[in-house]
């Protein structure tokens, strides 16, 4: 099989395309040649763990075939839509983090409300107003609540379940308020333990052998699709197709998988690791998968992909030699201006991959199409794509701090290493001496100019807030990344905390150091309480927020803390001036 027929521009069934420049094709056409003459996608699903590190891989490839499963017992989820309208929901909740909350976040904002359904709703933050705007958006006793967590034992679903499962015993009644719960958990876990004594309504089990990133197929993702009245039939049976064309005897040049996958592990050796996401406007939430996807999966051990996502498409002479692009183009809602761009940056010679889906319910085959993707990357990288290691450490500071509290009704005093316009700047000793000796006078704008210079060609800045994630909000931000990205000429993320803990937060922390981090909290003008617990949801933010920081510095990332105050919108209005003048 010739491998150079990957590189032609010729359209594959599978609706790909790459057009890719002469040094980093003849990288993926070795690499290519190699995967097939070795027989390395008959070694993934023959689920063989030396084709990563020889660890404990094998343990987590359940998701190979978790769609066939899912087809064989789809009665249940048939049965579970018509059981949601019998019962009268009006809204669905789902309370989850990380991989057990994106892909259903993905198919609301795909497919919206579905006639004769209620509405789905994604929470997975623990910001008080965000937490109290939900409640805000339902009506409680016409409200079905989805606990997702594979363990049992994350912190954010537990109080989540805490605190709405209190609001609706306090609407409806305690004997009630389980006929408003369904749990999806692993077997054995804490939840399920919790699920039983407070009588839900059903349990869905996920499977040990599948990773929460890789769960979308799984029910962590098709149960909430068939509370929501989604024909999860058709969408299997789609995912089914692109199971076949990934399947072992398919010829690497033919496999819709391994060519993405090959491509992407292909450039991150080549120094191109920052992927940047184009994805039409009907598909446009994909990339919040896709980030986790990618970079829990793959930023580890000093190495790993960067995925930049929401990113505005710019001139192409803003871009650096180390970014690969791949457009999901939807054939039935293309954007003229992104195809436009797309072809624009084609032309100038950088890496482009189309992924051409002909309707929404494409979704499905295109999660397996990336999950297979990111295992052959995460293969030729040379990391164990199935664990998090670093994702544990945040964690850790942040029991810490809220088991203190729990203790003291205090978190620990903090002193800021500089007061202006009504801001506060946080950062620990090493950053906040690289930042003084650049900074040439002790104002914000004088700090961040001195934290920004600190950008050389090849990093990415990433903006990780700790606010209610809100079109405003996202704004104001998003100004921010596009100013340093337009002025700096490099890769840019954002990302909502706690949210993308769960997810770029691997990628942070234990990919490659060349980060440059601006963190932002605030003061929560909204209190909420954890039924239960002294600590409020805001002080569990805070933790959040501190753990993660306190990790990023340990890790030696270029990292400073911008706390707003109690007016976001004002604090923001003041860092974004601040940043202007910065650079």
């Amino acid at each position: 099989m010739n491998a150079a027929k990957l590189l032609d521009e010729a359209k594959t069934a599978s609706g790909f395309q790459s057009s890719l420049p002469g040094p980093l094709a003849s990288v993926v056409q070795s690499a290519v040649a190699d995967w097939q003459s070795s027989g390395k996608m008959k070694r993934l699903w023959q689920r063989d763990a030396t084709l990563w590190t020889g660890d404990d891989e094998a343990k987590w490839l359940g998701w190979l075939d978790t769609v066939e499963e899912q087809l064989a017992q789809h009665e249940r989820l048939q049965k579970l839509a018509k059981e949601v309208q019998q019962r009268g929901f009006e809204h669905i909740l789902l309370l989850g983090m990380g991989g057990s909350s994106l892909c259903p976040e993905v198919l609301r904002m795909t497919f919206g409300r579905i006639p004769q359904f209620p509405t789905l709703h994604v929470l997975d933050s623990t910001d008080p107003a965000q937490v109290k705007w939900f409640e805000h958006q339902i009506d409680i006793p016409k409200t079905l609540f989805i606990v997702a967590s594979k363990s049992g034992s994350t912190l954010e679903p537990n109080i989540f379940k805490q605190y709405f499962f209190e609001r609706t015993r306090q609407a409806v009644g305690t004997t009630k308020a389980g006929n408003h719960f369904i749990a999806i958990t692993d077997p054995g876990s804490k939840m399920q333990q919790v699920a039983e004594s407070d009588h839900f309504l059903h349990i869905f089990f996920g499977r040990p052998s599948i990773g929460g990133r890789y769960s979308a197929l799984s029910n962590f993702g098709m149960v909430p699709a068939a509370a929501m009245g989604l024909d999860t039939k058709t969408f299997l049976d789609r995912a089914a197709e692109m199971v076949r064309a990934c399947s072992a005897n398919v010829a690497v040049t033919e496999n819709p998988g391994a060519q993405l996958g090959i491509i992407l592990g292909a450039a991150v050796k080549a120094g191109r690791d920052k992927i940047t996401l184009v994805t039409s406007p009907g598909v446009s939430d994909l990339g919040a998968w896709l980030e986790q996807l990618l970079a829990e999966s793959t930023g580890k051990n000093g190495k790993g992909i960067i995925p930049v996502d929401r990113e505005h498409l710019a001139a192409p002479e803003i871009y650096g030699n180390d970014r690969v692009f791949v457009y999901v183009r939807l054939q039935s809602g293309a954007n003229a201006d992104q195809d436009a761009r797309v072809a624009a940056i084609e032309r100038a010679g950088h890496p482009v991959m189309r992924i051409t889906m002909s309707d929404i319910y494409e979704l499905g085959a295109e999660f397996f199409r990336w999950e297979i993707a990111t295992a052959v990357a995460g293969s030729i990288i040379g990391i164990n794509a199935f664990n998090q290691p670093d994702v544990e450490a945040s964690k850790v500071v942040t029991r810490s701090l809220t088991s203190e509290y729990e203790k003291t009704g205090s978190l620990p005093a903090e002193k800021p290493v500089l007061e202006d316009a009504g801001i506060k700047l946080f950062t620990d000793e090493k950053n906040d001496a690289a930042v003084a000796k650049l900074a040439t006078e002790p104002t914000l704008a004088g700090y961040l100019k001195a934290h920004l210079a600190r950008i050389k060609p090849g990093d990415y800045f990433a903006v990780l807030g700790y606010i209610q994630m809100n079109a405003e909000h996202e704004q104001s931000l998003q100004a921010v990344r596009h100013a340093v990205r337009d002025k700096k000429g490099v890769a840019t993320c954002l990302g909502f905390g706690p949210r993308f803990l769960h997810s770029t937060g691997q990628a942070y922390k234990g990919g490659p150091n060349s980060g440059v981090f601006l963190q932002i909290t605030c003061d929560d003008s909204v209190e909420l309480p954890v039924p239960g617990q002294k600590y409020t949801f805001g002080v569990v933010k805070a933790a959040q927020a501190r753990g993660d920081f306190q990790v990023l510095a340990e890790r030696g990332r270029r990292a400073l803390r911008v706390h707003l105050g109690s007016n976001v919108k004002a604090g923001l209005a003041t860092l974004q001036s601040a940043v202007q003048k910065a650079l």
